[in-house]
């Protein structure tokens, strides 16, 4: 049986943080096992692929959540990355940090150290943002592992008529969204409009495998086993000692000296934690699995972004002009491997940022506007119209309503139970309607008038709050940024992990990813995780650090 110091479980955007940082000094053994397989897949690289990966089950895990009272009982399709870079392989590379005021309340809910004064720094240091100067000059800002490009000069025409429509309602807007406002300015982060800031480097996806785990393979203390599913953790008393996982057909065991780190996401690390026998004691016995430690709030505080999107016919031209016909696709798929530019190097997601609804205090809803209109087809693959069309979305930012993630069953090959409770509190609720109302003046703007040829139905402007809210139910769906599922806290009354990522009452055993958040943070969810697992492997070696000299 092999023995590694640190054994990671997924290769997504917080295993490879953490298998980067854990192998750096060169004096751990570290193994970091990933589900999936190879990410070298062209649709991963370019960067309007995502829209081809997105039900691929080469690479994706394709879970479906259970039907959803708030959401009319439909059930939500919740893809997850299953390769290497995880959900960052196939995510639509928006890199967003969240407002400041999320992870003040991480740490008053218990998460000590996290608060946005803290969360900045490290920030700070993972970025490089490659950028246009005001001269119009392309230069690099920082010089972190991660590539944050501003794509603005590559962005299709019609989107500034997205910045003009927020410049109508009275919006800022800027040119990066993730900048602090200037100085005596009542604005937070983000506030207002801008161009999406993308993980793109060269024209290619920059994902956390190419940040992190591509410089840290040559090291010959990092071990990557892929097409290997973790069954159980294997412990013995209350400490985590090892894994058990399959590959081929064939289950292994392997042992870890010092620490067994849980990467594998919102949803598949509560589903690892309960096939061991660690989470709520009812439910596990239920599943004939031995209760290893009773500990309730595994699984539970699911939260999630939902959205709402209106799409409207163009009297421009947008996207669907190029991309909407053959000939527009051919043209476009030479220009890019010709020069790794035009609309197959910009993700399609180009203007986003954050909105104050009537009334709130804080930006508590994001918005989207994408220069397209489209469709997915039953078969998952996205059929983009050919006329002119554009796309108007709101996020609710910070939802109230907490799901939960469950087990179906005892084998480790049946996919966990996802219950969302979606708009389950009438805070929630509320803000569903406010929202809508914010898309309804948006899509009133003169902006916006000026280049509609014609709402398509239904005709959100023609609805009053009470049909606003049915609308809501019945056409938002998710934009796949589940968190919360062992969330940081204060005790095992309240959460899962303590402020250092290890699970309460046992030893040995972190869970460092999304679901690790106290609460959402209010936009894109790849860029926060990853802050997290930087932060969070400088806690494992200063821990360890402590106990090797405490041995000595």
């Amino acid at each position: 049986m092999q023995t590694f110091d640190f054994i990671i479980v997924g290769a997504g955007s917080a295993g490879c943080v953490l298998a980067d940082k854990l192998s750096q000094c060169g004096r751990h053994q570290v193994l970091l096992l990933e589900a999936g397989g190879s990410d070298r897949r062209a649709w991963i690289k370019i960067p309007v692929g995502y829209g081809f990966t997105f039900s691929d089950p080469a690479v994706n895990w394709r879970f479906s959540a259970e039907p959803d009272p708030g959401l009319q009982n439909r059930r939500g399709y919740w893809p997850r990355g299953k390769v290497i870079g995880g959900s960052s392989s196939i995510n639509a590379m928006a890199y967003v940090r969240g407002l400041p005021h999320d992870f003040d309340d991480w740490e008053e809910a218990g998460a000590h150290g996290w608060g946005w004064d803290a969360v900045q720094q490290i920030f700070d240091a993972l970025e490089s943002n490659d950028e246009t100067d005001p001269e119009g000059n392309r230069r690099l800002r920082g010089d972190g592992p991660i590539r944050v490009a501003d794509l603005q000069d590559r962005m299709h025409p019609f989107s500034q008529n997205f910045l003009a429509a927020a410049r109508d309602m009275g919006w800022p807007t800027s040119t990066d969204m993730n900048a602090l406002p200037g100085e005596g300015s009542n604005q937070v982060p983000g506030e207002g409009l801008s161009y999406v800031r993308s993980t793109v480097r060269n024209g290619f996806r920059w994902s956390a495998a190419d940040a992190f785990l591509r410089p840290a393979l040559s090291r010959p203390n990092l071990t990557v086993i892929r097409q290997a599913q973790v069954e159980k953790i294997v412990m013995q008393g209350t400490r985590a000692t090892g894994l058990r996982y399959c590959k081929a057909g064939k289950v292994h065991e392997v042992t870890a000296a010092r620490e067994v780190i849980l990467s594998a996401g919102a949803v598949s690390s509560p589903h690892i934690l309960h096939l061991s026998g660690i989470g709520p004691a009812e439910m596990l016995k239920t599943h004939g699995i031995e209760v290893t430690h009773n500990l309730p709030e595994v699984g539970r505080g699911l939260q999630d972004h939902l959205a709402l999107s209106h799409f409207f016919w163009s009297k421009s031209e947008t996207l669907n002009a190029t991309l909407g016909n053959r000939w527009g696709q051919f043209k476009a798929g030479l220009r890019y491997v010709l020069t790794r530019r035009g609309p197959l190097s910009v993700p399609v997601n180009q203007c986003s940022g954050f909105a104050r609804t009537r009334g709130a205090l804080l930006p508590d809803v994001q918005i989207y506007c994408n220069p397209a209109s489209y469709a997915t087809l039953p078969n998952g693959k996205p059929q983009i119209d050919r006329d002119n069309g554009f796309l108007l979305c709101v996020q609710p930012s910070r939802p109230t309503s907490r799901g939960e993630i469950t087990l179906r069953s005892a084998n480790p090959n049946d996919a966990p139970v996802i219950q969302p409770n979606s708009l389950a509190t009438e805070e929630d609720r509320q803000t569903a309607i406010r929202a809508s109302h914010l898309l309804q003046d948006l899509a009133q703007a003169p902006s916006i008038q000026a280049v509609t040829r014609a709402r398509r139905d239904p005709d959100i402007l023609t609805m009053d709050d009470e049909a606003l809210l049915e609308n809501f139910r019945a056409r938002a769906g998710t934009v796949f940024h589940p968190t919360c599922t062992c969330r940081m806290g204060k005790d095992a009354g309240d959460s899962v992990l303590d402020a250092r990522l290890r699970v309460h009452g046992l030893t040995g055993l972190r869970v460092i990813d999304a679901s690790a958040f106290p609460n959402i943070t209010s936009g894109n969810t790849n860029a926060p995780t990853m802050m997290l697992a930087a932060r969070a492997a400088d806690l494992v070696l200063e821990d360890n650090s402590n106990l090797a000299q405490a041995a000595e």
